[in-house]
């Protein structure tokens, strides 16, 4: 169904979307998602429930007019306004964590996580949770629940020092619960995590359907992202327990899952979510917008776009780099981007390893560009080193400009290029130089395969197929009940399940005490 644009509003039809780190606070893939679905539904009412970081971030999109709210939610600003609970909803509240914790660590307790978890919710619409969390009381109760009979951390003691941090990041990660959740119409989380807690609450308390779509796999990059992280491994099980069961809950609670690409179900019925429950919504671009990119540069010159972030892996990139190099004297890599804050770090480690390796005169940090058809006209080959993605804008956007591709063999990567470039396992320098190599050195593979790529997209992957798909599902889903069953709508088949988990590279679905270490 298309309604122009100007046409008369269906008054029900009313969207929330729930965000986090992206939309309309940042740049990049998830946020370029999340405003073409706007902005290509004038006809749906739509507001914004966006977690960020500090709160201060500005909103850097244009807000169009039948988007009626953005409310930012803060994890590390200042502490939420409450007063701590006194009396018998002290007690209460204290009982409700104990709960919590105690499914968070004990696996025969799982099935107290949701009721606790509610219950929590409860707290923080009243502002009591946050205050609860930072007080004395909070850590003791985790110090108890660790050191419960049966229910120590084997692979470390936990010490007050432990109790005292993941305490802290819960009650950073509880935050979104205290946010006024949506009453009615559909709450739409675009990734999993934080951003689906207030439309959990909105389905627990006004029967608000919750849709989820899931460009990357949230649960498996807090895996990643925490096997790095400065905590000890008390720590980690909490926050990574908690991380699982948060995921476990949205995949049964949502009336209807669209992942960007095949792959992510696996994780998602692994989680708990029921096969009928998931359809799979393909991203999509205009190919008008990305038309081809014309005359390819004279030096061979590799280019890559994206966020600097250690998820995109731009030191196997610049090792690669370097053996291209060692065989073509005069090749250049140019990486497009802008760097998240805090991500500075990373950035000045990827200078040092191209200085390190000899090619920093070769290896150019160029920013966000004004244009990105401009990024990956620069190259003959445009590059993706990502360790975890979902179904990349980068890389469809590159193949509708025509453009030979090289990517690592992640999340949807491999069904988003099919034959039309070249896949390589992640993390792997020596594969992914010599794929590089492959198509600079082979003109005429490398135009074959970018009017391939470009007819790929126009065939399966356009922007207006993506907006249509959810409009329809906009529409339908506010006709499923609570109580109704999950939406009908055909579940996609794939012939590998378990085996394609752990065919992919670090793509197994661990349980956080597998982590230890």
């Amino acid at each position: 169904m298309h309604v122009p644009h100007g046409a008369r509003r269906p008054k029900s039809t009313r969207v929330t979307l729930l965000t986090e780190g992206t939309y309309p606070h940042s740049h990049g893939g998830v946020s370029v998602w999340c405003d073409q679905l706007v902005g290509g539904m004038p006809d749906i009412a739509f507001e914004v429930i966006a977690v960020t970081g500090t709160g201060r971030e500005p909103v850097v999109w244009d807000i169009p007019p039948h988007v009626s709210r953005v409310t930012a939610v803060p994890m590390w600003g200042p502490a939420p306004r409450g007063r701590p609970p006194r009396g018998w909803r002290r007690n209460q509240l204290a009982s409700a964590y104990e709960q919590f914790l105690t499914a968070l660590l004990d696996p025969c307790a799982e099935d107290r996580f949701a009721t606790a978890l509610y219950a929590l919710a409860s707290a923080a619409a009243d502002g009591l949770l946050s205050p609860f969390l930072r007080g004395d009381r909070a850590i003791g109760i985790l110090t108890a629940v660790w050191n419960r009979p049966g229910l120590a951390v084997r692979e470390a003691r936990p010490t007050l020092h432990d109790a005292t941090t993941a305490t802290a990041l819960l009650e950073h990660a509880l935050r979104p619960l205290a946010t006024p959740p949506p009453e009615h119409g559909v709450a739409h989380a675009v990734s999993g995590g934080v951003a689906a807690l207030p439309g959990l609450t909105a389905l627990e308390r006004h029967g608000v359907p919750l849709l989820l779509t899931e460009h990357g796999v949230y649960l498996r990059e807090r895996y990643l992202g925490y096997r790095t992280a400065p905590y000890r491994w008390p720590v980690k099980a909490v926050v990574l327990g908690f991380f699982r069961l948060l995921a476990e809950e949205t995949y049964r609670r949502a009336a209807l899952i669209t992942p960007g690409n095949r792959y992510n179900r696996l994780w998602e019925e692994q989680g708990g979510a029921e096969p009928t429950s998931i359809r799979t919504v393909y991203n999509g671009v205009d190919p008008a917008a990305f038309p081809p990119a014309g005359p390819e540069p004279e030096q061979p010159t590799l280019s890559w776009a994206g966020r600097v972030d250690p998820i995109k892996d731009l030191e196997t990139l610049i090792r690669a780099f370097a053996l291209v190099r060692a065989e073509l004297p005069g090749a250049r890599l140019r990486l497009f981007g802008g760097t998240p804050r805090g991500g500075e770090a990373y950035r000045e480690r990827c200078q040092a390893l191209a200085a390190e390796l000899g090619h920093a005169d070769a290896v150019t940090f160029e920013g966000r560009v004004d244009d990105i058809k401009d990024a990956y006209a620069a190259g003959n080959v445009v590059m993706l080193s990502s360790i975890s993605e979902g179904f990349p804008f980068t890389l469809i956007e590159a193949m509708s400009c025509g453009r030979a591709t090289v990517s690592t063999d992640v999340g949807g990567v491999r069904e988003a290029v099919g034959d039309t470039g070249l896949v390589v396992p992640p993390r792997d320098a020596a594969a992914m130089a010599a794929a590089a190599l492959h198509l600079l050195g082979d003109p005429g593979r490398r135009r074959s395969m970018g009017e391939a790529a470009r007819l790929r997209v126009i065939e399966q992957f356009t922007l207006r197929q993506t907006v249509d798909t959810f409009r329809s599902i906009y529409l339908e889903l506010p006709t499923l009940g609570r109580s109704t069953p999950r939406a009908p709508w055909a579940a996609d088949t794939v012939a590998d399940s378990g085996s394609a988990l752990a065919a992919a590279s670090g793509s197994q679905v661990p349980r956080p005490r597998s982590l230890a270490g």
